[in-house]
């Protein structure tokens, strides 16, 4: 069985990416790392312009899940803001709130793809 070119959930998860990405940047700015934010931001231009590719690529009806893909993605955001809040709380002792969010968004995008692989195990 040969998998589609572009589906909305990569397209998703491309999104996701560059989110942690843009979350993680004021780490390095904050610790000075001018390489690191460098490299940063040439990774999420390149996932940014891949992420548009593959939307371009979309069916028209594919386009239509987005929207939904997109709030389930803002979910699982939230969720992995907060269950990083809990785990820091209860576990650590106070980080940055770059730090924070840079772990939460990376646990909200690992939830999301986790959550789509799920889906599409269910649905198949």
């Amino acid at each position: 069985m040969q998998q589609a070119a572009s589906s909305p959930e990569r397209v998703s998860v491309a999104i996701g990416l560059c989110v942690v990405m843009l979350a993680a940047l004021p780490r390095y700015i904050a610790g000075g790392y001018e390489t690191r934010q460098t490299l940063i931001v040439i990774a999420l231009a390149l996932v940014a312009f891949v992420a548009a590719v593959q939307w371009r690529l979309l069916t028209v009806d594919a386009r239509q899940r987005l929207p939904k893909l997109f709030k389930r993605l803002l979910v699982m955001l939230l969720l992995g803001t907060v269950l990083m809040g809990l785990w820091h709380v209860l576990f650590t002792d106070w980080i940055s709130w770059q730090v924070f969010i840079s772990h939460g968004a990376t646990l909200g995008v690992l939830l999301h793809a986790l959550s789509l692989g799920w889906t599409d195990k269910r649905q198949g």
